[in-house]
């Protein structure tokens, strides 16, 4: 079956599921990834807060709606920038994509994420303002990145950066930026903060990828998980969700014990990694891995605050 018959084919077969305006606009977003961009900010703010006891709540509003339109953008540029290369025609085992069903028009997805990205930029004007030069170059390269993540000659989720990128965008940068613009400098417990919440962000993009090989290499990705298997995948992802608590200690505090307590949580994940079929039941184990990263941020931050 050709290109053109696929889609059309997955067109007629949404046609009768077809959701409302609204519901479209919200599979499109995937607001249910969207503690993957606000954990990090929340946890950056509550250690700068640990270290002056001080707290300036503008710009940690604004930073948490840049950071959620920055995700939201990514999520649009994502759902188009695959249906443009027919990532997502046959076969999808994953969450449904608006615009190939024909729920959204390309158009509106691409002028949705734009808009977006244009927000989030007017934002983070505000963001330079107050942090200057080093936020300039951390907001460019966060929608540049989120804006190549599937779109333009390389995109980053076709190949086996996307983990990578996750953890330093989702993680190491978004911590350590929100950070920055409370005290105007780092420390090296805000970076290791942002490397232990950006390893679990990127551990729900393991499960996406694993759950997605056979579709994504009919459709040219080159992921980690194409490229190595789901053994390689299963290892990485066990690593990526039990090495953020062995990072917890070296960040000092009388309750810095606190995310310690989803340890069992976490190595629950990682057997149902393995145990799981590799197939549509991993959505719920994605799912899983985020509520685990929010319940890790939360405690993180009360560890800080505490």
């Amino acid at each position: 079956m050709n290109t053109a018959k696929s889609l059309a084919s997955s067109r007629r077969g949404s046609e009768e599921l077809k959701p409302s305006q609204a519901a479209a606009w919200r599979i499109a977003i995937r607001p249910r990834t969207l503690p993957i961009s606000l954990v990090p900010v929340l946890v950056g703010t509550s250690f700068a807060w640990r270290e002056a006891h001080a707290l300036n709540i503008s710009v940690m509003l604004v930073a948490i709606v840049a950071s959620a339109l920055i995700q939201i953008g990514t999520n649009l540029q994502n759902d188009v920038g695959d249906f443009r290369r027919g990532a997502d025609l046959t076969g999808r085992l994953g969450p449904p994509r608006a615009t190939t069903l024909g729920w959204l028009s390309p158009r509106q997805v691409q002028t949705a994420a734009t808009m977006s990205f244009a927000i989030a930029v007017c934002l983070g004007a505000f963001l330079v303002w107050v942090g200057g030069w080093p936020i300039l170059l951390v907001g460019l390269a966060s929608v540049a990145a989120g804006a190549a993540y599937t779109s333009g000659p390389f995109p980053i989720a076709y190949t086996p950066l996307g983990e990578l990128f996750v953890l330093l965008f989702f993680g190491v940068v978004a911590v350590s930026g929100s950070f920055y613009l409370q005290l105007f400098h780092l420390t090296a417990g805000a970076l290791i903060a942002g490397a232990a919440v950006g390893m679990i962000a990127a551990a729900v993009l393991v499960v996406n990828n694993t759950r997605d090989i056979d579709t994504d290499r009919r459709a040219g990705r080159r992921t980690l998980a194409v490229r190595l298997g789901p053994r390689f995948s299963g290892a990485q992802y066990a690593v990526l969700i039990v090495a953020p608590f062995a990072l917890v200690p070296i960040l000092g505090g009388a309750f810095i014990w606190l995310p310690l307590l989803l340890l069992p949580r976490a190595l629950g994940l990682a057997r149902r990694f393995w145990r799981e079929p590799r197939g549509p039941e991993m959505n719920s184990l994605l799912a899983d891995t985020v509520q685990l990263e929010v319940g890790f941020g939360a405690l993180l931050c009360l560890a800080a605050i505490f």
